[in-house]
């Protein structure tokens, strides 16, 4: 089966296409286009490319286009991508401004451009359907908790990923298993020893998640993208008094406020140098005090949702790093685990200084009862993999 997974920005469109059966997923081609414009225009671009690479006669060759849909009013999970899901993303589309509009747009260029080839959403937020009430409703009104402003999650194919591959690594397939079933099958029953895991995606947005034998107890981000941990460029948590003040104090209208804490927070507020890290951690080395201080800020985010999920799962049997900062930037791995060593944590520095670029490793040293794990990020594979038991079960109803 052959499956294409659209990653559409507000400036940018990426794809990789696979090919796909029960046993393993290939990866056929991939690519993408930059500043663009115009969506259908880099469909027709991308599939003239893979024409002419041979993976495709027509678009209509395709089995199934896979979205990685962020945020949906009343929908998640793993859903055709149609009217419903369009509404859906529109309903929510102040609340995910740089994502929601932008897959609306898309899928509608790939309704358009390619009619009888099946849409399938992937909504971030499947992976936390089944966190507990408690650690998903915020203490506010019923008539607030009635429109949907909730805790939903986000990074989910990517930490539903690590929940996968951090119990193959660690010799546990009924885990894995366990969690590669969840969209289709829900949390089936398990009986066997604990696999506790503290999933840190850091990159350009990040979150951590607490995973307990493959199924999500928590996250870091909560009703929006703009929670949680310090984004590049969005603010992470804040208290909600501050945007009133902010308002009387500086003169600006709530709208600004808006805008400044998406676009001028975050690592980019706190550095003043700008919002990658690789750029604040050589301004750190320089000297910066305000850099140093974006970094620390972060590190200290990660540990304090680190921690809590430690204490709600009785402790953990890994922490996974993943995503652009969490696979390269050796720097905050060595201080996340800092101290940790009476917890029964404690890195291999050597090991932790030669895993980075994409690689996968464990970077713990032998004696660590808490192994830390390094894990490239995967989320198109996800999608893939959830499009295609999609297809399938889809099939088997039509059969019957």
């Amino acid at each position: 089966m052959k499956i294409l997974v659209a990653n559409l920005g507000s400036t940018s469109f990426k794809y990789r296409l696979f090919d796909i059966d029960d046993t393993q997923a290939s990866l056929l081609a991939n690519g993408g286009f930059e500043r663009v414009t115009d969506y259908t225009q880099c469909i027709e671009s991308m599939l003239q490319g893979l024409s002419d690479d041979g993976h495709l006669d027509t678009g209509e060759d395709l089995d199934a286009v896979g979205f990685k849909t962020v945020l949906g009013k009343d929908l998640s999970g793993c859903v055709e991508a149609n009217d419903r899901v369009l509404e859906a993303l529109d309903g929510f589309k102040e609340v995910a401004p740089a994502h929601n509009p932008a897959y609306a747009e898309g899928i509608r260029c790939f309704s358009d451009k390619l009619p009888n080839v099946t849409r399938v959403a992937l909504f971030e937020t499947a992976f936390y359907q089944w966190v507990e009430p408690a650690a998903r409703e915020y203490a506010i009104p019923k008539n607030w908790r009635d429109i949907g402003i909730r805790r939903y999650g986000f990074h989910g194919a990517s930490h539903k990923f690590v929940a996968e591959r951090s119990a193959e690594l660690l010799g546990s397939e009924a885990i894995a298993k366990r969690a590669r079933g969840l969209y289709v099958d829900g949390p089936t029953s398990y009986h066997g020893p604990p696999l506790r895991v503290i999933s840190c995606h850091l990159g350009g947005s990040s979150s951590v998640t607490g995973i307990k034998n493959g199924v999500a107890m928590g996250t870091s981000m909560g009703f929006s993208p703009q929670s949680g941990l310090p984004q590049n460029n969005r603010v992470g948590d804040l208290d909600s008094m501050a945007i009133p003040y902010v308002s009387k104090i500086l003169d600006i209208d709530i709208e600004e406020a808006e805008r400044q804490l998406n676009k001028e927070s975050g690592l980019l507020g706190l550095s003043g140098v700008g919002n990658d890290i690789r750029d604040i951690s050589k301004a750190a080395s320089g000297g910066s005090k305000e850099a140093q201080l974006a970094i620390d800020h972060l590190v200290e985010s990660i540990r304090h949702w680190a921690g809590s999920f430690f204490f709600k799962m009785g402790g953990a049997e890994a922490i996974v790093f993943t995503a652009g900062i969490g696979e390269n930037n050796t720097e905050v791995r060595s201080k996340v685990c800092a101290g940790l060593e009476e917890l029964g944590l404690e890195l291999d520095q050597e090991k932790n200084e030669k895993t980075r670029l994409g690689t996968e490793g464990v970077i713990s040293a032998e004696s660590s009862r808490i192994k830390v794990l390094v894990i490239p990020a995967n989320e198109e594979l996800v999608i893939a993999r959830e499009v295609y038991r999609f297809m399938n079960t889809r099939q088997i109803s039509l059969n019957n």
